[in-house]
């Protein structure tokens, strides 16, 4: 790691193993303008907004210089400010400027630049021909008029998701951003997670926005709207009103969504309760019988897509167990299915969860009940529930604390940790361990489940046998995991794969995307853990009243999926 003093502006700066000259200037409190910078992905240098000049006179891009002893540079000098601002006269000029109605207006990272340099006016035209306005898939949004050919969708794909659907095309001044032979997103092998919309810094991939349709279904007398809320929701929807990354706002969006209209609020550790029990009751089946192993977690749709367009073979590897969320769904409509008769209303379900791929997964034909209507009607975004709290004008800090309904609303510290990489497997290893005890717990605070690694790996005893674990996030990762296990150099019993990294906690739903670090949103789950008056899932009453009560066809037909087709 290289250690020194720099001159930034004429200040001394020291610097100790910065990845660049980039970082170093924020570490000495000078926020520099990018577009295409995330520490997460390689660096690319291609919008030239974070140059500097050099003593010499030498202007470079700092995302991409090294740091040195001695180097001196200037950040704000008359040639970088014209720089900056021909940069984004330019930007605005190939770029569809109709702000108002852009569903980044407010958060887009092009305005927030061309307000702070003071562009008012744009001198030069525009005659490129974009591609089309895409809404085929049912996690994002493609408009190519909005895009500034930053690369960073094209990069999220490919570094850390490891798919490459999108990618640049042509040359020069007909670049453009597409899929392969411009199809539409639906015609790629998507797998809907979102990421590209979480870095895009303008209004080119967004969320698909379910707004209208939520407002419509609260306002309709005949619908009775049930809501749940995800747990990596709760440590992440503060952030967008002000509060610290990772503080608990769930029993403040409760009464944000009752004052909107909302009927019922439960929460979805209530489900991942029941995950916990079902996945681990079939894990240690399998332990008996000899696998099919490894066995894959079920919860990520996104990963379950990727098996099914990309690794068939491992379709019968996954679990399975519903996610969470599907679990808790099918519970709800089979439990109102009477009172709506009795009412003479319908039971509207909607699902705020901080992934794009739940959209996706609700509409899957497998989460269909029996009359044909989708067990989760419909799922917003923590970024969409944002826009719902903002549109209605509460705000949130200043609501009374009001928690989840009852009975659904009561969930463990096991199912809490869901939101995060790492807890899917502790919690089925905390159900799986005959020894029950505070000391187990504490064991497995402190082992490679919780460490910082993209893949870790972690060897427990349950039972007469060491159990061999893997915990990945980051699909591009877990597809560097299925090449060591079909290479026979890796050997696991139970996997758990999250495709986004940090987990559900870095899901493309989320304020702020990459841009946010995700370990206070983690360790705000583990605080709710710890604070939790019971640990693990079959702890919870009223999970394991029903399932006591729940005869073994209905139990498998609620909260069981079969992913493989014969």
């Amino acid at each position: 790691m290289a250690k020194g003093i720099m001159y930034i502006n004429g200040e001394r700066v020291l610097f100790d193993g910065e990845p660049n000259v980039l970082s170093v200037i924020r570490k000495a409190g000078i926020e520099m303008p990018t577009f295409c910078y995330y520490s997460d992905l390689s660096v690319y240098g291609a919008c030239r907004m974070c140059v500097v000049e050099d003593e010499r006179g030498k202007i470079e891009t700092s995302c991409s210089m090294q740091p040195r002893d001695g180097l001196k540079i200037k950040t704000n000098t008359a040639r970088l400010l014209k720089h900056r601002r021909m940069i984004l006269e330019l930007m605005l000029a190939s770029h569809n400027c109709s702000c108002t109605t852009c569903q980044k207006s407010g958060n887009c990272h092009l305005q927030d630049l061309a307000v702070q340099f003071g562009i008012n006016t744009v001198r030069f035209g525009d005659n490129r021909e974009c591609g089309e306005f895409d809404d085929t898939s049912p996690a994002i949004v493609r408009d190519p008029s909005k895009c500034i050919l930053c690369g960073d969708c094209v990069r999220v794909c490919s570094e850390n998701i490891g798919m490459n659907i999108i990618d640049f095309a042509h040359r020069g001044y007909n670049m453009q951003v597409t899929p392969a032979f411009g199809r539409k997103m639906s015609e790629t092998k998507c797998i809907s997670c979102g990421q590209c919309s979480a870095v895009c810094p303008t209004g080119a991939i967004t969320v698909y926005n379910q707004i209208g349709p939520a407002w419509r279904a609260i306002h309709d007398p005949n619908k009775r709207v049930v809501v749940q809320i995800a747990p990596a929701v709760r440590v992440a929807v503060g952030e967008a009103f002000g509060l610290a990354p990772g503080q608990n706002a769930l029993d403040q969006l409760v009464s944000a969504l009752k004052l909107m209209g909302v009927d019922e609020v439960y929460d979805t550790t209530f489900g991942a309760d029941f995950t916990t029990i079902e996945e681990g009751t079939e894990f240690l089946q399998r332990l008996e019988k000899g696998g099919p192993f490894p066995m894959f977690t079920s919860c990520c749709p996104a990963w379950v897509k990727y098996l099914e367009n990309e690794n068939p073979k491992y379709l019968k590897h996954i679990s399975t167990c519903k996610s969470p969320m599907q679990m808790f769904a099918s519970i709800l409509k089979d439990r109102y299915a009477e009172k709506d008769k009795e009412d003479g209303r319908t039971t509207y379900h909607i699902a705020i969860m901080p992934c794009t791929a739940k959209k996706m997964e609700a509409a899957r034909p497998e989460f269909r009940q029996p009359d044909g209507a989708p067990a989760v009607d419909l799922v917003l975004t923590t970024k969409e529930i944002v826009k719902m709290v903002q549109e209605s004008g509460i705000h949130l800090t200043e609501l009374e604390y009001e928690s989840p309904d009852l009975p659904f609303g009561l969930g463990s510290g096991a199912g809490t940790i869901y939101g995060t990489t790492g807890g899917v497997a502790e919690a089925v290893v905390r159900f799986c361990l005959p020894d029950k005890s505070k000391n187990v717990l504490r064991e497995l605070k402190y082992s490679p489940l919780r460490d910082n690694r993209f893949i870790r790996v972690a060897v427990i005893r349950v039972g007469d046998r060491d159990v061999h674990l893997a915990v990945v996030h980051g699909l591009a990762n877990a597809q560097k995991l299925l090449k060591e296990i079909e290479a026979g150099s890796a050997y696991f019993d139970l996997v758990e794969v999250m495709t986004c990294q940090g987990g559900c906690v870095g899901g493309a739903g989320q304020p702020h995307g990459m841009k946010r670090d995700k370990a206070d949103r983690a360790e705000g789950l583990y605080n709710l853990d710890r604070s939790a008056p019971f640990k693990r899932a079959e702890r919870n009453p009223v999970v394991s009243t029903i399932l006591e009560k729940l005869p073994e066809e209905k139990r498998h037909e609620l909260l069981h999926v079969d992913y493989v087709k014969e």
